[in-house]
């Protein structure tokens, strides 16, 4: 018996993610990729538990997702984006941030919420990718930035 209201399949579940990105425990910030238009676009998301580290200082009794980790939840939802656009980059490149344009920070994100981040390409090369995104919680926005990515080779014996 089928359900008319299942969820469509992921673009990237949580084991793809794994496959293409080095970020695990505790620093692993995308759980799914919802869609992604190769070289164009990506949705993410990310359940934000008060179970997370970071809460515990973050602060003591009024948990906030901390600002700069919005931002790299959304710098790896733009992985996903690179990698699954890019199949041959798998277990030769690495993607390193190495800016933050225009970033904004709109309103707080707290346990429960669950961050929406939508990541589109603005420019890229062989070597280098800038992208556009903004992360929302039920529709509100939470924060925005410009993130630039540099792609360099995976260290020889290196795995993730």
């Amino acid at each position: 018996m089928t359900s008319t209201n299942a969820a469509p399949a992921p673009a990237m579940d949580i084991g793809q993610i794994l496959a293409v990105l080095p970020h695990r425990y505790p620093f692993l910030l995308v759980d799914r990729i919802v869609s992604i238009e190769a070289g164009k676009k990506a949705v993410g998301l990310k359940n934000v538990s008060v179970n997370e580290a970071f809460f515990q200082g973050h602060f003591p009794g009024y948990p906030v997702m901390p600002g700069v980790l919005i931002l790299e939840a959304m710098a790896q939802t733009g992985g996903c984006l690179v990698f699954a656009s890019n199949p041959e980059y798998k277990g030769t490149k690495l993607m390193f941030l190495t800016g933050i344009d225009k970033a904004r920070f709109r309103r707080p994100v707290v346990p429960g919420d669950q961050l929406v981040m939508t990541i589109q390409v603005v420019a890229a090369r062989p070597s280098f990718v800038k992208v556009s995104g903004e992360a929302r919680v039920d529709g509100a926005l939470c924060a925005e930035a410009e993130l630039l990515c540099t792609l360099v080779d995976l260290p020889k014996g290196t795995a993730f």
